[in-house]
């Protein structure tokens, strides 16, 4: 089925003003036309700020109550329509149909969990002198721009919809245009849980149309997932009257101690790198063993990544999808060439698969030194470097050396090795024993150095609302 989507503005389904579209298409067969969707330019974007600014003030008003009500229906929506999200998933994306399953049924429970911080949003009162009174209130920042990645379509927006809304907040949201119709799906379901329309604009295309979206300044806040080079150009953009907050990129290492159990390591650096294709931002992409265990870890993940069953997502028993793109192949394929060419030695993978989408065999890199660049940047892809370490404190050196902190595991039987690694690791993120991906919903989640901003955790926790909102402070003194 080829959809025909839409940008959602003043409360219509409309096209872009220029009449211009762009086509996406199966990643796992690109002779199968997913829709044909907006491109969408600074005209259409502006068109839907001035709808934003006029209707803003009524969703602002409305109850906490009712915005969250608002927030449980939509998740409703989407679990009754669960199988064709999961199948449209997997068409559109790539996912196997287990990633898919996992993703859908994931959304809505984010959903009923910012419902809820819809009523626990609250200021707070300081003691005054004598019958004066010192209290803060909590009010909408304004419009909320929202610019979201592809490789989870719709647990990644929801996760920003869902607290803006919340809020009080009108939202302005750009998804991927790798992923449109899945943005367009989750509009469907807020409207359909009775979002008011005038407080959701979607508008569809490329960057150009996210780079509108935060050049306009009537957009209070930039809520944005993707590469670091675009969140630094977002956050230079926004200046300090106007707040960002930026999850970006990640080169996340797994830690193999000395004691370790090597078959559950080798498990959970195969799911860490290879789940997903290879494209999250939390993936596993370096492996750092200890000597006295290093041989047998290679050994195992070799085993296990030769094991992976490659294909569409759809096909019963596959384990890695194709990527999501044509440039997201040639990326890969480009580090896979870059790291033989710096002298790592390519140990499995790194090639196509034939076929009509864009497969690849996943990648397993040894030899591996610190400047190397398949070691310092993210790939963004199956591949994996494995570097040796002498000691448990050059294992942690290494993990450091990189630009990036978002995630970083350490796989060790003994408590004090871990708690060791925890407190020294230079991340935002520390798994003990679990693979660098899967993060639990109502834990905050952000990056240290170049992977987040330093400012507002995303997805819970305390600074997650303070982002959504401004804090005023009123001092009352009673009359007569």
């Amino acid at each position: 089925m080829t959809h025909r989507g839409a940008n959602f503005i003043d409360g219509q389904w409309v096209p872009a003003q220029s009449g211009e579209t762009f086509t996406r298409r199966n990643p796992a067969d690109r002779d199968d036309v997913i829709g044909v969707f907006p491109a969408s330019a600074p005209a259409d974007v502006a068109t839907a700020v001035d709808a934003l600014d006029k209707g803003a003030a009524e969703w602002a008003a409305t109850s906490p109550e009712r915005r969250a009500a608002v927030l449980e229906k939509a998740a409703a929506q989407l679990e009754s329509r669960a199988d064709e999200l999961i199948s449209e998933l997997v068409r559109e994306e790539g996912k196997t149909t287990a990633e898919a399953t996992m993703e859908v049924t994931r959304t809505p429970a984010n959903l009923r969990y910012y419902a809820g911080e819809a009523t626990r949003t609250a200021g707070v009162t300081y003691p005054a002198a004598g019958d004066n009174l010192v209290f803060t209130l909590r009010e909408p920042v304004g419009i909320v721009g929202a610019i979201t990645p592809w490789n989870f379509p719709l647990n990644i927006p929801s996760r920003k919809l869902g607290p803006a809304l919340a809020a009080g907040n009108a939202v302005l949201f750009k998804p991927s245009e790798i992923t449109p119709l899945m943005g367009q799906r989750l509009v469907e379901a807020l409207l359909a849980g009775g979002l008011p329309p005038a407080a959701i604009a979607l508008v569809q295309g490329d960057g150009a149309a996210g780079a509108a979206v935060t050049a306009d300044e009537r957009v209070a806040a930039v809520t944005f997932t993707g590469s670091t080079e675009v969140g630094n150009l977002i956050h230079r953009q926004m200046g300090p009257q106007r707040r960002a907050q930026l999850e970006m990129g990640g080169k996340n290492p797994v830690v193999v101690a000395a004691d370790a159990d090597v078959d559950q390591a080798a498990a959970l650096i195969v799911k860490g790198a290879f789940g997903l294709s290879g494209q999250a931002c939390t993936g596993t992409s370096r492996v750092i063993a200890l000597d006295a265990v290093y041989d047998a870890v290679l050994e195992r993940v070799l085993a296990r990544t030769e094991a992976l069953r490659v294909g569409p997502g759809h096909t019963p028993g596959v384990d890695m999808g194709p990527l999501a793109s044509a440039a997201q192949r040639d990326k890969f394929l480009e580090y896979v060439r870059i790291g033989r060419e710096e002298g790592a030695v390519l140990r499995w993978g790194g090639g196509t698969v034939d076929g009509p989408g864009f497969f690849v065999r996943p990648a397993v890199f040894t030899d591996t030194a610190p400047d190397m660049r398949i070691v310092r940047e993210e790939v963004f892809g199956p591949l994996v470097a494995f570097q040796r370490a002498g000691s448990l404190d050059e294992a942690i050196e290494l993990a450091n050396a990189t630009p990036y902190g978002l995630s970083a595991a350490v796989v060790s039987r003994d408590l004090t090795t871990a708690t060791y690694f925890a407190h020294r690791s230079q991340s935002g993120l520390v798994k003990i024993n679990q693979p660098t991906t899967g993060m639990a919903s109502n834990a905050p989640f952000g990056g240290y150095k170049a992977s987040s901003t330093q400012t507002f955790k995303e997805q819970a926790g305390a600074s997650m609302m303070e982002f959504y909102t401004l804090e005023k402070t009123v001092y009352l003194t009673p009359a007569g």
